[in-house]
């Protein structure tokens, strides 16, 4: 069920955004495949665009360069548009390590890997408002360029259930299996089903706090209710309703015994190369490892890293791209790139630093050279496959400003009015004591502080100093999930604390007003993600 786009907001466009927004709309319905917005800090680009989408009513994806600056822009997109679907589809890992083969020591490192229900629901989610309706907007890491399960596949899997049609209980309860829902009568949790009697509660994979009751009489389904999982209480009865399988890579029976035929012939192919060249260990390796993988595919219907077949379960061919997030985006889809300075170089690294840690795999008998195929998009292969694209950056990187061919939109004049802040460089040498007399002047007046260090080392030493020194501070780094950091940012803002101390805080986007001074420590070394 689509509605159209309504954009919710106390501000009309002002200062250099009623223009921009012009010129943008304008661009867009010409027909031009490429524009960049350069916009200064501040004067609001997410407002711009928003507002470029409430006119063309068009589904649009927006890539950020970070999970952090996605989950920003998300709640601005939510406050924008509450009537509609905004989407977060960014890496549901909060921990992941690769599998991968060092040779100089001979040592083979397992994946591992931590994933966060939360956002992998917030995934789901989004894939299937992309598929069901028109105003969506899906804000997206660079993670959406990585292999995501085929939409045709996904789409066939849905089970559609509708009050009165002829289905029996087994039938139900067969299909959710294959939709690799479990039943658990006692924990009733997400991508989980019960059974009581002639009643079968689904928790949906992609719902966050609402549930399906399916009521039958002998062969017929009599109701269809909506109810909350954690009270019980029923909100509504609805006439249909369609289950989506739990995950994206999600595949019929028949796919997966096809599948499992041209691995067998792959695996034929392999042997006989590994064994020409007299790599007899890599051989039985590969051999013992594949044939496990088939046992569990042909016993369960997946295996550990079955990722690693995805070519043969989607049915694409060698060297093809894989299906990723957009391709569930529709063909007339805009395609937003925030921060693109950053954003479009991640985009042409991820391939490459998948490729060689792969290829190790491959040589060493621990993967069938089909797993190649198992990658995030090349830049070539985005380019093809990216609709008509909006770059937003106070910075365009030169690839932005060539493919844009002088179609660059200026927004420099801030709605607010607000100047740059003032730079000040002082000496290094009393750089702590005079960054806590700074501190404390802020404090006295209720705002707020971000420190920037060179090393996570420094990093702690100073927070330990600064809350020596009775002031309330804390450290931000790299081992809080994507979930806290956004409220640490909360908490900072809303004055539980003053100051927030981290290594890479300068990122791009980062909307804090409350913030009234940056403190760049040892602002003269260069160091990882300082230049």
């Amino acid at each position: 069920m689509s509605k159209s786009f309504v954009l919710h907001s106390a501000f009309r466009p002002s200062g250099d955004q009623p223009e921009a927004i012009r010129r943008l709309e304008e661009g867009l319905e010409d027909g031009l495949a490429h524009q960049t917005l350069l916009g200064v800090t501040g004067s609001g680009k997410t407002f711009t665009i928003a507002n470029v989408i409430a006119d063309l009513q068009r589904p649009t994806m927006v890539l950020a360069p970070n999970k952090t600056l996605a989950a920003q822009l998300y709640g601005e997109m939510k406050e924008f548009f509450p009537e509609n679907a905004v989407e977060y589809f960014v890496s549901y890992y909060d921990y992941y390590q690769p599998e991968a083969y060092v040779p100089s020591s001979d040592t083979f490192i397992e994946k591992d890997a931590s994933v966060n229900e939360h956002i992998e629901q917030m995934r789901l989610s989004a894939t299937k408002a992309l598929l069901e309706r028109r105003d969506v907007v899906v804000v997206a890491s660079v993670s959406a360029i990585y292999g995501l399960g085929d939409p045709d596949l996904y789409l066939k899997m849905m089970l559609h259930l509708t009050v009165g049609m002829l289905i029996d209980q087994r039938a139900i309860l067969r299909r959710l299996a294959e939709l690799q829902y479990t039943r658990n009568d006692q924990a009733f949790q997400r991508g989980t089903f019960r059974v009581r009697g002639e009643v079968i509660d689904v928790f949906p994979a992609e719902s966050d706090d609402i549930a399906l009751r399916i009521e039958l009489f002998d062969e017929e389904v009599e109701r269809l209710s909506l109810f909350d999982p954690l009270t019980g209480h029923v909100e509504g009865t609805v006439p249909r309703y369609t289950i989506y399988p739990k995950t994206h890579y999600v595949t019929p029976r028949e796919r997966i015994v096809q599948a499992m035929e041209e691995i067998k012939l792959e695996l034929a192919e392999r042997r006989k190369v590994l064994l020409a060249n007299n790599k007899l260990l890599e051989e039985q390796r590969l051999t013992q490892r594949t044939q496990f993988d088939l046992e569990m595919m042909n016993e369960l219907g997946y295996c550990s890293g079955i990722e690693n077949y995805s070519r043969f379960l989607s049915g694409r061919g060698p060297g093809e791209p894989p299906p990723t997030l957009f391709d569930y985006l529709p063909a007339d889809g805009l395609l937003v790139i925030d921060e693109s300075h950053v954003t479009v170089p991640q985009i042409g690294g991820m391939y490459r630093g998948d490729r060689a840690r792969k290829e190790t795999l491959v040589e060493y008998g621990f993967r069938l050279p089909s797993a190649l195929d198992n990658r995030p998009m090349k830049f070539e292969e985005f380019e093809a496959l990216a609709p008509q694209t909006i770059y937003v950056s106070a910075t365009p990187g030169a690839y932005e400003l060539d493919k844009s061919g002088g179609e660059v939109v200026d927004q420099v004049v801030r709605p607010t009015g607000l100047l740059d802040p003032i730079i000040e460089v002082r000496p290094v040498a009393t750089q702590v004591d005079d960054l806590l007399s700074e501190i404390r002047l802020r404090t006295a007046i209720n705002e707020r502080v971000l420190v920037t260090t060179l090393t996570k080392r420094m990093a702690e030493d100073l927070t330990e100093y600064l809350e020596e020194h009775g002031e309330r501070v804390r450290y931000l780094h790299s081992d809080i999930d994507t979930v806290e950091r956004m409220e640490i940012i909360r908490d900072l803002r809303l004055g539980e604390f003053d100051v927030l101390v981290g290594i890479n805080l300068l990122r791009e986007g980062l909307d804090m007003p409350e913030v009234s001074l940056v403190a760049i420590l040892d602002a003269d070394k260069e160091g990882f993600l300082r230049f």
